[in-house]
C-alpha cells in the first residue's frame, strides 16, 4: 500500500475535509479538523481494506507563534500493510479541547493523560484525565513554550566572565 492510495481513500471517504502536508521523510502526514477526528480515527481503524488497527502515539507541539498554537498529533500503525500515517489537529487558545480516542483506542488512555499533563491539552470524555507523571498540584504544563529557557537576572551568565 503506497501514501498516494491511502491519501485518496481519505479524501474519497472524506471530501474537503482533508489537508495534506508535504514530508519528507515518505510519511503521509494529514489535517484534520477536531470534529472530524472521531470519525476519520474510527474509519482508519475498521475499514477492512486499510486496517490501521495499532495506535503508536498521541502527543502535541506548542506553536505560540501561531494562531491555532497547539497540535495535536496521532501516529497510527496499519500492522498488516506496513504503512504509517501521521494526523494532526490545531487547536486555539489556553485551554485548548479536542474529544478523547478512547471511544476508538483504549489504549489512548495514558498517552492522553501524558499529553494533558506536559501540554494541558483537555480531551474531552475522558474517563480519568489526570496528571500521570508530575506532580499534582502543579498548576503549569511544562512543555508549553511559554517561559523562558534561561533567568535573565542570573550574574554567571553575564558576557564578560565569557570573554565576550
Amino acid at each position: 500500500m503506497e501514501n498516494s492510495f491511502l491519501l485518496d481513500k481519505l479524501e474519497e471517504n472524506f471530501p474537503a475535509k482533508i489537508q495534506e502536508i508535504p514530508d519528507a521523510h515518505d510519511l503521509l502526514t494529514v489535517i484534520v479538523e477536531k470534529e472530524d477526528l472521531i470519525e476519520v480515527l474510527r474509519f482508519l481503524k475498521s475499514s477492512s481494506e486499510l486496517q490501521f488497527i495499532h495506535l503508536t502515539d498521541i502527543t502535541a507541539v506548542h506553536y505560540p507563534h501561531l494562531e491555532k498554537e497547539f497540535a495535536v498529533v496521532y501516529h497510527i500503525h496499519s500492522l498488516v500493510h506496513n504503512i504509517r500515517i501521521r494526523m494532526k489537529v490545531f487547536l486555539q487558545g489556553p485551554n485548548p479541547e479536542i474529544p478523547t480516542a478512547t471511544v476508538v483506542w483504549k489504549g489512548a488512555n495514558w498517552m492522553e493523560r501524558e499529553t494533558y499533563d506536559f501540554f494541558g491539552v483537555n480531551f474531552i470524555g475522558h474517563p480519568d484525565l489526570r496528571r500521570i507523571l508530575n506532580v499534582d498540584d502543579m498548576e503549569v504544563f511544562p512543555m508549553r513554550k511559554e517561559y523562558p529557557l534561561e533567568d535573565p537576572n542570573r550574574v554567571d551568565k553575564k558576557d564578560l566572565y565569557f570573554g565576550r
